[in-house]
Order: structure tokens, then sequence, then C-alpha cells
């Protein structure tokens, strides 16, 4: 053939092409069959066909039956309709997940072959082996390969004797987190800087985070702490911790050692000696002349007596109270008459375990360690001590009415006088009669005189009878005193 037959092939094949071919270089090597376009790699095409030629969609939710062209597009899909829902629940434990191959993975991960990672020694579970090995070599092997030199203390790693080296014997004050614990005492206690106040209640704070805690127990009343063992709540995890270990624990690690009295706590130790031991009052009210043991008492003092502050009202009565327990305290025995702390040896029950065991120690052991140096009585508690000294021997009735003369000398009293007296109150009603007492006792002196007949009170002088204890007294004094009185003037 020669050069002008080839040229005019040449010719012919070019005026022969399509419209659609396409020239094919060297760097597109891959033609799709259906537009005839080109691309560099394989997969550039196959994803080209799969997504304009073909209509499937091929990237499907696992949470709900949505498809979408792209991965990209799923994944955006994922996020905002699906990342806060965990539909995909565990049978086997309460985790839930947001994907069905999370909870697949789970499960093959925690829940298949868990009999292999169990201790065959203590019956203990692990999520994986190295866990159990390390749990086998430090607790069942003993192996604590790593002494400390100052305390003769084993560790099963370095790392540990390190650690435990630096906080208990190197104990560097340079680090950050006790260097603020000390600037915060400095300023709060020797500083007396209290620089956050809550505005309800104007107590005042050295810390945000005490101002914060103050807020959560004392006024939203929140206990976040629950005792496992019965239905107490707490505010704070250290109550709950100490509540566990005194009540249910029965530890009594704080031993006084002056008396055989034990505690729970160092604080309650310390209270022990300062109030009876040593009879310390450092805390002193600045308006009047009663001093404190703690300081938290000259606060509730200051604030319930002087400044009349009663913040806590009761929702089924009009009472008020300063304090949250002192009306939890009043709906419980007041509105729901319980009295949950019962006395084993006899029928006696109390709104407090305090009564009761106060009750236990006086009644029944018969322990009464303060004995009055002016008389012979004895009794349970120097506070009650203090009180008899001040009221028989003193006589001091510090607590006047103001809408008459009488003075009395414990304010309970004297409430009680306005409550009866003034206002008129008889909440207290016979189911037996048609009368009322203001006071309970008066209630129960009267049904056991008027309604059992009783009369346990004898004089030792004659052989009268009386129903209560101050009118064998006032017997005493009006008839047999009296008639000696009378004798010795004549004589």
């Amino acid at each position: 053939m020669d050069k002008s037959e080839k040229k005019s092939e040449e010719v012919a094949s070019e005026n022969n092409s399509s419209k659609y071919d396409i020239d094919v270089s060297d760097e597109k090597q891959h033609v799709c069959d259906v537009c005839h376009e080109a691309f560099p790699l394989e997969s550039s095409l196959i994803t080209h066909q799969d997504t304009i030629h073909t209509k499937q969609t091929f990237f499907a939710c696992d949470s709900c039956e949505k498809k979408f062209e792209f991965r990209s597009h799923l994944s955006r899909h994922r996020i905002s309709e699906h990342k806060s829902r965990q539909d995909f629940a565990c049978d086997r434990c309460d985790k839930k997940f947001v994907k069905k191959s999370s909870l697949i993975a789970h499960q093959k991960l925690v829940h298949k072959n868990r009999d292999d990672l169990t201790c065959n020694k203590c019956e203990r579970k692990f999520k994986n082996k190295l866990t159990l090995l390390k749990h086998k070599k430090i607790f069942h092997e003993v192996l604590k390969n790593y002494l400390c030199e100052r305390c003769a203390k084993r560790f099963g790693n370095k790392q540990r004797l390190l650690l435990h080296i630096k906080e208990v014997h190197n104990k560097p004050e340079e680090t950050i987190g006790k260097k603020l614990k000390l600037m915060k005492r400095r300023k709060t206690v020797h500083g007396g800087r209290r620089d956050y106040t809550y505005d309800r209640c104007e107590k005042k704070f050295g810390c945000k985070s005490d101002l914060l805690r103050h807020q959560k127990v004392v006024h939203d009343g929140r206990k976040d702490y629950s005792c496992d063992k019965c239905e107490k709540k707490f505010g704070i995890n250290l109550h709950l911790l100490l509540h566990k270990r005194t009540v249910h624990e029965g530890r009594r690690d704080f031993a006084c050692d002056k008396c055989e009295r034990k505690f729970g706590g160092l604080g309650s130790l310390r209270r022990h000696r300062n109030t009876v031991h040593e009879g310390r009052k450092d805390h002193a009210c600045d308006m009047c002349e009663k001093k404190f043991t703690q300081k938290w008492s000259l606060v509730a003092h200051q604030e319930t007596i002087h400044d009349g502050r009663k913040d806590f009202a009761c929702n089924m009565c009009e009472k008020k109270f300063a304090k949250t327990w002192n009306l939890h305290i009043h709906q419980k025995t007041v509105h729901e008459g319980r009295k949950d702390f019962e006395c084993d040896k006899c029928e006696k029950k109390f709104t407090q375990k305090p009564s009761l065991l106060y009750h236990e120690k006086t009644v029944h052991q018969g322990r009464k360690g303060f004995e009055c140096d002016k008389c012979e009585k004895k009794f349970g508690q120097n506070s009650d001590l203090l009180k008899h000294q001040k009221t028989v021997h003193e006589g001091c009735k510090d607590y006047a009415c103001e809408k008459c003369e009488k003075k009395f000398a414990e304010r309970s009293n004297l409430n009680k006088h306005r409550k009866i007296v003034h206002e008129g109150c008889k909440d207290f009603a016979c189911n037996n009669c048609e009368m009322k007492f203001g006071a309970k006792r008066d209630l129960f002196v009267h049904q056991n005189a008027v309604h059992e007949g009783r009369k346990d009170y004898a004089c030792e002088k004659c052989e009268k009878k009386f129903s209560r204890k101050r009118n064998l007294l006032d017997h005493q004094k009006t008839v047999h005193e009296g008639l000696r009185r009378l004798r010795m003037r004549y004589l």
C-alpha cells in the first residue's frame, strides 16, 4: 500500500467517527460504557456508575429505614437525627447504644465468653485478660515486689510506689492542688475573708463551692446521697459515709482519754472534750450574755432569738421554723404522729433516736454521771445539770412574757405559756369526755386521774395520795410544813 492509500484511509476513518467518540489518552484509560466518559482510576469509574447510572441507594441507616446515595450524607443524618437517641439496648446489662453495630461489638467484647475471664479464686469477673492477670498477680499471688524503704509498705508496680512516696513521705507543698488549698485556708480561716454571700439568707462563705453546696443542701433541700441499707438520705457524701460507719457498722474508733465514751468521728470527740470535760463555750452572743460551744449554735440563736427569722413554714399549719430539720421533726411528730424509735425494754416510743438513747442510758442503765454539788440530784447529761443549777439553785428566769409579768427559766416553757394562756390553744382532746388541754402531759394526767383513777404520788407523812407530783409538793408545803411553822410560833 502506497502513501496515498494510507492517507485516504485515515481521512475516511476521521469522517466516519461518531460525535460521541471521545479521545482516550493514556491518562484516562477507564471509559464508561453508557456515556463514554473516561476516568483515570477504576474506582472513580465504579463510583460514577453507582451514583449516576444506578438508581439503587447503597448506604442505609441502621437506626431507621432511610437510604442515602453518599456515605457522607448518611453520617450527617446519623449525627443530626440519632446522636442523642440510644435505641439499641443490651439484654444482659442496662447499657444502651446509638448504633446496632456498637451494640454487637459490646456484646462480643463484654458478654461473650465471660466465664473465661472469671477469677478462679474469688469469682470476680473482668472485661479483658490483661486486667484478670494483673488482679491475680496483685491479690492472689501477692507479688508486690516494690518495697517502700521508709515504711516497709509494698506495691504491685513502680508507679504506685512513686506516687506513695510523693504523697505520703515527700508531701510537696509546691504542687498546685495543695497550694490552692493552702491559699484558700489562709484567706478564709486566718484572713477571715468571706467574699461569697447567699442572697436568701445572707450567709457568707470563703469559696464559691461552699456557697453552691449550701444552696443545694439547705435551701433546695436536695439529698442526693441515700443509704443502701436504710431509707435515710444526705446532702453531702461525707455525711453518708460517716452514717454507714457509725450506724450500720457500729464503729466508734475515737475514744475519749478522760472517760470511757467512744465516738464515730474526730469532730464529735473534740466537741465532747470541749463541752463536757473542759466546759468551754467560746462563742458568745454580742447582744446578750449567752454563750455557746459551737458557732452554728450561736448563729442559730442570733437568727431566731434576736433577728426573729423563721424562713421555713409548715404547709399543713401556720407554724414557722428557723431550721429545716426542726420543720421535718414537727411534720413527722405533730402531723404524721410518727414515733419510729421504740425502747426494747419497755413500751415507750420516741420521735428521735438521741431521745431513745438518753432514755435507755438514764432509765434502764441508771447511768447519771453528772451530780449537782449543791444537792444530791444526778443527771445523764451535763446540759441538764447546768439547767438544773441555773433554774433551781440560782433562780434564773431569763424569759419573760411580754403580755403578763410571768417569767420562765426556759424558752420552751414561755412559748407553751403563750400558746395555752394568751392564745387559748387547746389541741389535745380527751377521747373519753369533752375536755381539752393545751399540753399533752396534762391530758395524760387527766386520763390517769379521772378516767383510770390512778394516784401514783403518796404522801409519806399521811395516807393521802395525789395524781400529780406538783399537788403532792403543794400539800406537803401547806399542810405538814405549815403545821410545823405554826407549832414553832407558839413554843
